[in-house]
């Protein structure tokens, strides 16, 4: 029999613990986010469709973006037991300097599109956590401007540093001299950018008419009823253009197209490579001989990327790529890599595989969708705090104790085994 008695009140007053409201909205929908999906969830409800599906696609099918994704998923973790961890350095050393996380921020075109504050935004809340900030290209905001947001930025845990990510014009002169800006403002790295040649047929952005402005038709005008907040910050702000160059109006596709060159090769990156007083990484690498061949022309390193899939579709998968590429380039080359980062396990694994460092990129911009500065400030402090419980789960206090033993990659896509002749073996 179960002994039952009247409710004590002394003890209904104890558990009622009432928290107080937040009045703030976006600081109620931000604590909310608990994951880079929740922020992604909030980001597509308050961002107009064509703006957020140029974030949040792909190339053609969007297969080497679901496939990016599906290898972090596939990962197996090998904790230690009797390892405390108790507390966690989650620093490192990357080209010259040190960073408070093993991540950046990606270069990213067109992001005052995404939420007004763009690149503002993602500089300031990168210089506050100490990590670097990648300037695209085609950003929406100046190199000076980006400059000037990361000094305003108090002093975070390490120096804030920026990054610039380089294409090469049809104009050489243009790429030329914005090198040249980036070397004066003091950035300290730069992104020579080499998956690009033509742009990827992004389908989602054709479909929605998306250009550069946005263009106010019937279908953007209904979209935009339940977001009126996004209208007024576009229409309340200085125009939305380039930052870096002049061309603006037609779909992404065109304007790649018209500015891109497919003639660029080794001779272009010498050129760069004399021009540049920093580092200079190369990014979009995708096999293990360009990485090697990269390597033994004197780069400072290389990203491992399929531009988020947004490039070539069925290109191979970065993380897949990853420890190959580290056996074969030795220990002494700084590796990097993005592309399907959603969460800080992927960004741990990536570390533990090999990679001196990981970029990201939509789940910086979900963030920023989400609520501006603010927005991705949450982005940051989730993936620290992911990163911050994988470690100590799997037992490990620093990066460095981070070993390939730690990952198991579970593999669903095997390669058909051929023979030197290229015929199938059994």
């Amino acid at each position: 029999m179960v002994q039952r008695q009247l409710p004590n009140p002394a003890e209904l007053l104890e558990l009622l613990r009432f928290k107080k409201p937040e009045l703030n909205a976006r600081t109620r929908r931000l604590d909310a986010a608990l994951t880079i999906a929740d922020l992604r969830t909030i980001a597509k409800r308050r961002t107009p469709k064509a703006a957020f599906d140029y974030t949040d696609g792909a190339a053609e099918g969007e297969l080497s973006l679901q496939r990016a994704r599906q290898a972090f998923e596939d990962v197996e973790f090998h904790p230690g037991i009797l390892t405390p961890a108790p507390t966690v350095d989650t620093s490192v050393e990357i080209l010259g300097a040190p960073s408070a996380l093993p991540f950046g921020i990606a270069p990213t075109g067109f992001t005052r599109l995404m939420q007004t504050e763009g690149e503002v935004a993602g500089a300031g809340a990168a210089a506050a956590a100490g990590i670097p900030f990648t300037l695209s290209t085609l950003g929406t905001t100046s190199i000076e401007g980006v400059q000037a947001a990361t000094l305003r930025e108090p002093q975070g845990p390490v120096p804030a540093r920026n990054w610039f990510q380089l294409y090469v014009m049809r104009d050489r002169e243009i790429s030329y001299e914005l090198t040249r800006r980036a070397a004066a403002a003091g950035f300290d790295t730069l992104h020579f950018t080499v998956d690009t040649p033509v742009a990827g047929a992004r389908l989602r952005d054709k479909r929605n008419g998306f250009s550069i402005p946005p263009q106010l038709t019937l279908g953007t005008i209904i979209n935009a009823i339940p977001r009126p907040w996004w209208w007024y910050d576009f229409l309340t702000t200085p125009k939305l253009e380039f930052a870096s160059l002049s061309t603006t109006g037609g779909t992404v596709g065109e304007l790649l197209d018209a500015a891109m060159d497919p003639t660029i090769s080794y001779d272009d990156l010498a050129i760069i490579r004399d021009l540049w007083p920093g580092n200079i990484v190369v990014k979009g690498v995708q096999t293990t001989e360009d990485a090697l061949r990269l390597r033994d022309a004197g780069v400072d390193g290389i990203v491992l990327s399929n531009h988020g899939g947004r490039q070539l579709d069925r290109a191979p998968i970065p993380f897949h790529l990853l420890p190959q590429v580290r056996r074969a380039v030795g220990d002494d080359f700084t590796v990097m890599i993005d592309t399907g980062i959603m969460n800080g396990a992927d960004i741990v694994a990536s570390i533990a595989l090999g990679a001196d460092f990981t970029l990201i990129g939509r789940a910086y911009l979900y963030g920023l969708m989400a609520g501006g500065r603010q927005g991705v400030d949450r982005a940051i402090a989730i993936l620290r705090t992911e990163i911050e419980r994988t470690m100590r789960l799997l037992g490990v206090s620093s990066l460095d104790e981070l070993t390939p033993a730690h990952v198991t990659q579970l593999t669903r896509l095997v390669p058909v085994a051929r023979d030197a002749a290229g015929a199938v073996t059994a």
